[in-house]
């Protein structure tokens, strides 16, 4: 691992000085440049590897921001700081957001989720090999050497929102459930405040794939607001499909919810997919086509040909695009049954 200056600073000012301070001084989105560190379970890999340089490490963890607290609207606002299984075992989360509980329980580690920060998961980079072997090109690591991943081995790669340039897949769980959720990302720096949509905080790759997101260089994420969504309670699921059954990234997750109403017709759908695309994978207007709709295969099928309209195998991943589509299926049947948590699918009478 390369050297680092490290700072711990004790208030959310000291620390946004600090970014501030070194912003100026960045190089590409991975090398040459100040980092945050909270729980580290993704940023100390990559440095230990080589992946990432990063001569000035500041410390956040005394910063205030772990809380989960109730908004006024009846929505939560998820602290940066607040660690992963924190979050996932929440009493007010399991309670109004059991789809978020569930996608953060099917991730990683008992140990990481313990360590893992809600800031860093947003930040967490893709688990591409050919990004993490430095001795071989990539866009993301190093921009312009080239994509090795395009015309290599791609059973864990993308099938949308690619580019020539890369094809890489966000590998979080907790991402695909905040995209479903209308998720509001709150950062802040020394210019301020601002909120950012969660559809518009992670980018496709187009031709700057080292840039995974829209959070400028002197900006530090402080929270994660959920809108209300008590209509969706009833009726969730989180399904991943990986090769085993723990510690691996999902080849293709589906985050399902459903909003029945009392004539049994869906009132509103949220679908967003994971392990599909260089970032949560969701289109709206596909969700539409569920309203007043009896669930059933004949609702469910054109919004998986939907959502995966566009979708390219790039041979050893071809068969991502039909497992993608049952897995859609399967994800709106479970939902239209109940909503699956931790300890099982509690079923909704209709």
């Amino acid at each position: 691992m390369n050297p680092f200056a490290y700072d711990r600073p004790a208030s959310v000012d000291a620390a946004l000085q600090a970014i501030a301070a070194n912003a100026a001084h960045q190089g590409t989105a991975n090398q040459h440049e100040i980092r945050c560190v909270a729980g580290g379970t993704n940023l100390l890999d990559l440095m230990k590897e080589g992946v990432t340089i990063a001569p000035h490490l500041v410390d956040i963890n005394r910063l205030p921001l772990d809380a989960i607290e109730e908004t006024p609207d009846g929505g939560l606002l998820l602290g940066a700081l607040a660690r992963n299984a924190d979050t996932a075992y929440h009493p007010l989360v399991e309670e109004r957001y059991p789809l978020l509980s569930a996608a953060i329980l099917a991730g990683a580690s008992p140990q990481l989720r313990n360590m893992a920060s809600n800031g860093g998961n947003l930040l967490q980079r893709t688990r591409c090999w050919y990004f993490y072997d430095v001795a071989t090109p990539c866009n993301k690591r190093t921009p312009g050497s080239g994509c090795a991943a395009n015309g290599g081995i791609t059973r864990q790669h993308a099938i949308l929102g690619t580019s020539e340039h890369c094809i890489a897949t966000h590998p979080s769980d907790m991402c695909v459930a905040l995209a479903a959720l209308d998720a509001v990302v709150h950062v802040q720096s020394v210019r301020g405040k601002r909120e950012i949509p969660f559809h518009e905080f992670h980018r496709l790759p187009g031709d700057r794939p080292d840039v995974d997101t829209t959070l400028a260089p002197d900006e530090l994420i402080t929270g994660i607001a959920l809108p209300p969504a008590q209509g969706f309670v009833r009726h969730s699921a989180y399904l991943k499909l990986r090769e085993r059954l723990s510690y691996a990234f999902a080849l293709v997750s589906v985050a399902a919810a459903l909003d029945i109403g009392a004539d049994g017709r869906i009132a509103a759908a949220r679908i967003a997919l994971g392990g599909v695309a260089h970032k949560p994978w969701r289109l709206p207007e596909a969700e539409q086509l569920l309203v007043g709709a009896q669930p059933g295969d004949a609702a469910f099928a054109p919004v998986a040909d939907a959502l995966l309209h566009g979708a390219v195998g790039r041979g050893a991943n071809d068969f991502k695009i039909p497992l993608a589509h049952n897995a859609i299926m399967r994800a709106l049947h479970v939902a239209t049954r109940g909503t699956v948590t931790n300890q099982g699918i509690k079923e909704t009478a209709r």
